[in-house]
C-alpha cells in the first residue's frame, strides 16, 4: 500500500512535495526537489523550550511520558521547519526493559543501577515483556503519527546490540568503553549469549515502532568504532544485519556506524537501506564507494553549529551539497548529533541553506 501510495504521489510537481514524501522519496534514492533535512539529537539539548521542561521533570520522566516525550519530538520541528521528526527517547530503553535500570547523573552521563558482569547477569535478562514495557514508547509514536499526519516524516531509532552492549557492561558512561570488548576477545561464547538476547530485544522494539506507522527507523552503532576493522563484523556488524533482516523490508533502515568506514564492504552489505556518514569521513569520497541504490545520509561536523558562525555554517552546508549533486538519495544531516551548546542562530542557518539549495 506505502509503495502504491508513493508512485501515485510523485506524479505531483515538486513544488508541492510534502515534507513526508521528500524524505520517503530520498530515502528510496528517488528524485527530489532537494535533500530532506533532519539533525540527530535535534530534539532537546540546544533548545530553550526544552530545557524549560527539563526544571520540571528529568530526561526519564520526559522520556517515559507519552504526551512530554511527543511536546519535545515536535519542539524542533515547529521551530525549524525540519522534514522529519525522530522520537525523543533513549538507546538505553531497552537495557531498561529487559531489567537493567537507568538516569542520568545531575554531573552529567548515565548510571546503570548495576554493570553486566556475569553469565549469570545476562542470564537475568529479559527479552519476553520488552515491548510490553516500552508501551509509553508505543503510544508516543502513535500520538505522533496523528499529529505528523502526511506532513512530516517520523522515524524512530534503536542503539545497536554491540553499542548497547558496551553501556550495559560497564554501567554507566565512561571515559574508556572496555569490558565488552574484552569480554568478545577473551570469551566471545559468553558475549553472543548478551548479543542474542540484544538482537532480539532490539527487533521486537523496532517491529512494534514500525507498527505504529514511523517512515524509517535508525540504528545507531555509536560505538562501531571502538573494534579494530577485523573484529567489527563478528562484535557488532552480524547483530545489526540480522535485526535488518528480521524487520523485513517494511521500511527503510538507515545503519548509523561511527568510525567504522575502514568497513565499507561489511556495511554496504548489512542490508540497510541507508548509511549515515560520520564528519570523519569526506562525503565526496564516501559517494564514489557506496552503491548507487543505497542513499547516504549526512554529515556536517556538530563543531560547526556549536563554534562557528551562521557564515560559516552556511557555506560549509552548501559545499557538502555541491559534494552530493546529482546523486539521488542525499538525506542532509549532521556528522552526529548536536550538542548542548548548539547556536540556534546556526542551526537556522543551516536548515535554511538546505531548504534554498536547487
Amino acid at each position: 500500500m506505502l509503495l502504491i501510495t508513493l508512485n501515485l504521489m510523485e506524479l505531483a510537481p515538486n513544488n508541492t512535495i510534502s515534507p513526508r514524501l521528500r524524505f520517503n522519496r530520498a530515502a528510496r534514492c528517488r528524485p527530489v526537489d532537494r535533500p530532506p533535512i533532519w539533525l540527530m539529537r535535534q530534539a532537546g539539548r540546544a533548545l530553550p523550550e526544552y530545557r524549560q521542561l527539563k526544571e520540571k521533570y528529568t530526561f526519564v520522566q520526559l522520556c517515559q511520558n507519552p504526551e512530554l516525550a511527543v511536546e519535545v519530538t515536535l519542539q524542533p520541528v515547529r521551530r525549524f521547519g525540519l522534514d522529519a521528526a525522530i522520537l525523543f527517547s533513549d538507546i538505553l530503553v531497552i537495557p531498561e526493559a529487559m531489567g537493567q535500570k537507568y538516569h542520568f547523573k545531575e554531573t552529567g552521563g548515565v548510571q546503570m543501577d548495576f554493570a553486566v558482569a556475569s553469565k549469570a547477569d545476562i542470564e537475568k535478562l529479559s527479552v519476553e515483556r520488552v515491548v510490553e514495557r516500552l508501551n509509553y514508547v508505543e503510544q508516543a509514536l502513535k500520538m505522533l503519527r496523528a499529529e505528523l499526519g502526511d506532513q512530516t516524516a517520523l522515524l524512530g531509532f534503536t542503539g545497536s546490540p554491540w553499542t548497547l552492549a558496551t553501556f550495559m557492561m560497564e554501567g554507566a558512561s565512561v571515559p574508556k568503553y572496555s569490558r565488552a570488548l574484552q569480554l568478545f576477545r577473551e570469551d566471545s561464547k559468553t558475549y553472543y549469549a548478551l548479543a542474542e538476547k540484544l538482537t532480539a530485544a532490539v527487533t521486537a522494539y523496532l517491529q512494534m515502532q514500525i507498527a505504529t506507522g514511523v517512515d524509517a527507523v535508525q540504528i545507531f552503532d555509536s560505538h562501531g568504532g571502538h573494534l579494530a576493522p577485523t573484529e567489527f563484523q563478528e562484535a557488532s556488524g552480524r547483530w545489526t544485519n540480522q535485526i535488518i533482516a528480521n524487520l523485513g523490508g517494511k521500511v527503510p533502515v538507515i545503519n548509523f556506524s561511527l568510525g567504522t568506514h575502514g568497513n565499507w564492504r561489511d556495511l554496504i552489505n548489512s542490508g540497510a537501506n541507508i548509511l549515515g556518514i560520520d564528519w570523519q569521513t569526506d562525503l565526496a569520497e564516501a559517494r564514489k564507494i557506496i552503491p548507487a541504490h543505497l542513499a547516504m545520509q549526512g554529515n556536517l561536523s556538530p563543531v560547526h553549529i556549536a563554534e562557528s558562525t551562521p557564515e560559516v555554517v552556511a557555506a560549509e552546508t552548501k559545499k557538502i551539497l555541491e559534494a552530493m549533486r546529482g546523486r539521488p538519495g542525499h538525506i542532509f544531516n549532521l556528522g552526529h548529533g548536536l550538542t548542548p551548546g548548539a547556536k540556534l542562530e546556526n542551526i537556522a542557518a543551516l536548515v535554511e541553506t538546505v531548504k534554498n539549495y536547487r
